[in-house]
């Protein structure tokens, strides 16, 4: 292991070789720490990370979980796994070492979501506590399927909240005509909510709409593409289940 000094800032930085998943000879560097121990402890997590050795961090075992799962997401679904885990999961865990973290401490965890408040002021809904429970556990499934962590502690800690909500709620056709009734005077409205309603697609699944997709002729309209606008980015992805062609 080394750290050295950068005599023009005084900061330290670390220079480290390690073999990638190609058995590539390589070399990464890290700058801007504050102390040679800081520059060295930052050396040790990243060549576990390399080694998958699981005395690493949770910190760091979510950037492997990262690296391995990201690329086989939506960018949408990834964006609301990084909030989560960025906001309920690192300031709790980050710091324990993914090896050493057991059922107690999922349970204290788990205790500690249902004493917070939204922003409204309100406990989390039991569909989010399960939301939350879930994504806990992905991870730990991951540590084991692939990284040889002995066993999950969040399966052993048994979940919070529920899958479904208690109540789902529908409109009726007659309620549906009642309400579309009131927008006829806003034609792009209108056609978007009688799309939305009679072919029973998502939001996005419109929004991504174009003239090629409608064949008049048979009476069919092709769902092909979603439309979703992640941190203000215009993006079109694949619709979330396989393609469909509803009349």
């Amino acid at each position: 292991m080394a750290a050295f000094k950068n005599e023009s800032n005084g900061t330290w930085y670390s220079m480290v070789r390690f073999d990638n998943w190609k058995g590539e000879r390589k070399q990464k560097c890290k700058r801007g720490f504050a102390t040679k121990r800081e520059a060295l402890e930052w050396e040790q997590e990243f060549l576990r990370q390399q080694a998958a050795d699981l005395d690493m961090s949770f910190t760091a075992f979510v950037e492997v979980y990262s690296r391995d799962i990201k690329p086989r997401l939506r960018q949408s679904t990834w964006q609301t796994k990084d909030n989560i885990i960025k906001t309920k999961l690192l300031p709790y865990f980050g710091n324990k070492r993914i090896s050493d973290i057991g059922a107690k401490d999922v349970i204290q965890w788990q205790n500690e979501m249902l004493r917070l408040k939204n922003s409204d002021g309100k406990p989390f809904s039991a569909t989010y506590l399960k939301t939350l429970h879930n994504q806990v556990s992905t991870i730990f499934n991951h540590a084991v399927r692939f990284y040889e962590l002995k066993n999950n502690p969040a399966a052993k800690a048994g979940s919070v909240g529920k899958k479904e909500a208690t109540e789902m709620l529908f409109w009726t056709k007659d309620e549906f005509f009642k309400f579309i009734d009131v927008m006829m005077d806003k034609p792009i409205s209108y056609y978007a909510f009688e799309m939305l309603y009679w072919c029973g697609i998502r939001l996005g699944e419109l929004l991504a709409l174009t003239a090629a997709d409608f064949d008049f002729s048979k009476s069919t309209v092709s769902i092909n593409k979603s439309y979703q606008r992640p941190g203000g980015e215009d993006i079109v992805t694949d619709p979330k289940t396989p393609n469909t062609n509803p009349s």
